[in-house]
């Protein structure tokens, strides 16, 4: 839990700087923030494709394993090796978490949007020119950090089967990272919304 509390608040922030500008009669003073980049951008996302994909056939399979003949062969043969203990379902659980985490990462965050809108708004990060150089810098900077996140949901995804796998003993136990990485995201979120709720209606924060 605290590993998937780690990797879920964690973030790359890129600095961010705001020239003084004049629009019509007020002028707004620079400043500085940060862009926040989180490492796990997809959620959990991947992880319900990947499961999505891997148990398509088995369960189109499992209706004919009592076929008669090789169609009953061939359908019990998808099954088994498609089962949830068997070393294929695991490292293509692994594989396919990681890619579906770069493909929905770069489906949700689109750096050349981002960095339109702070060339609009007069932003720039410092060292970065505006434009094209900051799109490639932020697509490079996520393309970084996403490695780190796919690789975090792969484990949580394919780390109770392979357990399963190494130990039978423990196939029993139905506790899986997903489902913890579910309820860990959700309690945190909820913990965010009251601490915004409570900072907006001038109350202390309910996290100290």
């Amino acid at each position: 839990v605290a590993t998937i509390i780690y990797v879920q608040e964690g973030q790359r922030r890129i600095p961010i700087q705001y020239a003084s500008r004049v629009r019509g009669r007020r002028m707004y003073q620079g400043g500085q923030t940060f862009l926040p980049l989180r490492v796990n951008q997809a959620g959990v996302i991947p992880i319900i494709f990947a499961v999505s994909i891997l148990l398509f056939p088995s369960q189109i399979a499992s209706y004919f394993t009592t076929a008669e003949g090789l169609v009953g062969d061939i359908a019990t043969g998808i099954v088994n090796l498609l089962g949830s203990s068997s070393p294929l379902y695991v490292a293509l659980y692994f594989f396919l978490t990681v890619g579906f985490t770069y493909f929905y990462t770069a489906f949700t965050f689109k750096p050349d949007e981002t960095a339109e809108q702070l060339r609009k708004n007069g932003g720039f990060i410092p060292g970065i020119r505006p434009g094209r150089p900051t799109q490639d810098y932020l697509a490079r900077v996520v393309t970084r950090i996403t490695v780190a996140g796919a690789i975090f949901l792969g484990v949580v995804a394919a780390l109770p089967p392979f357990i399963s796998l190494v130990r039978p003993d423990f196939q029993n136990i139905a506790l899986g990272g997903t489902g913890i990485l579910i309820v860990v995201s959700v309690v945190v979120e909820t913990m965010k919304q009251l601490e915004a709720q409570l900072l907006i209606r001038q109350y202390e924060g309910f996290i100290r």
